[in-house]
């Protein structure tokens, strides 16, 4: 018969391998960002020769440098309100979208529906060529307009079918409730199912405000005028055909990084919370 001691002995080498597990993803993650902003404090000639990660010297000119020589202040603002659009965008319409496909019977909205989770099939740069060929039948190519709209599209299939997901698993008797009190449909869904939703909104909000920030090829293809491209395309600006300066592009990484940590951090708990409330399925 087996005693407490092994079972104790068993769950704490179960745990222990589960911790050494966690920390070594969690060191694999963060390392290469500790090393992008120890080296971001370098110079050129110390960045391959001091592996250490406390530099002998800082150089915290490298940020000032890099933010004037890249020019990042019109592209900061690019990146910026592309972002805040198409994540403005992307909530009030697929937020709509879901609740109209989760709460209303109308004919073809399977279909509808069906179509939209399709589109999560395609890869985004298969779809480049036919938003290429549109976007200049609508003259809307090399405008931040034909750009955001692009940027929507491309968010909203994963988010009509999360926010659906959770509009499904709302109870009836709420919407009930606001009818009773008056609330048109539009009102519940401003009123009820939208409160309700904050924390996979949160995941909606944060997953496209990462897509959009990072994003760098559809806007190499979109722009031709440098003054509307986004930050990540300013980057290239450090990166010459012989020589790279990984010092500013260091600092202009970790400008780059620093607005969406941000997001993250802010946004923390309300993800969490969405992903364990099961908004991420599948």
């Amino acid at each position: 018969m087996k005693n407490s001691f092994y079972y104790k002995s068993k769950k704490f080498v179960v745990n222990t391998l589960i911790h050494i597990l966690l920390i070594s993803v969690a060191v694999t993650c963060l390392y290469p960002l500790l090393w992008m902003i120890v080296s971001s404090l370098k110079t050129q000639d110390m960045i391959f020769k001091d592996i250490s990660l406390i530099p002998h010297q800082f150089h915290f000119e490298n940020y000032t440098q890099a933010w004037k020589e890249g020019g990042f202040g019109g592209n900061f603002f690019n990146s910026i309100v592309y972002t805040v659009s198409v994540v403005f965008g992307i909530v009030i319409i697929s937020s709509m979208a879901a609740y109209a496909f989760s709460r209303l019977r109308f004919v073809g909205s399977k279909f509808l529906f069906i179509m939209f989770m399709a589109a999560m099939m395609i890869p985004i740069p298969g779809s480049f060529v036919a938003l290429y060929v549109l976007l200049n039948k609508l003259h809307l190519r090399n405008t931040p307009i034909g750009y955001i709209l692009c940027m929507i599209n491309v968010g909203l299939s994963t988010s009509i079918f999360l926010l659906k997901t959770f509009f499904d698993k709302m109870p009836k008797e709420l919407e009930d409730a606001a009818r009773i009190d008056g609330c048109s449909k539009i009102g519940i869904w401003w009123h009820v199912a939208l409160p309700l939703a904050k924390p996979v909104l949160a995941v909606v909000i944060v997953f496209n405000a990462l897509a959009v920030w990072n994003e760098y090829i559809l806007a190499l293809i979109i722009f031709d005028n440098r003054k509307f491209m986004p930050l990540q395309v300013a980057l290239q600006s450090f990166q010459g055909e012989f020589v790279t300066n990984y010092p500013l592009l260091m600092a202009g990484l970790t400008i780059t990084a620093l607005p969406i940590i941000l997001v993250y951090l802010f946004m923390q708990k309300y993800i969490i919370k969405g992903v364990t409330q099961g908004a991420v399925v599948g």
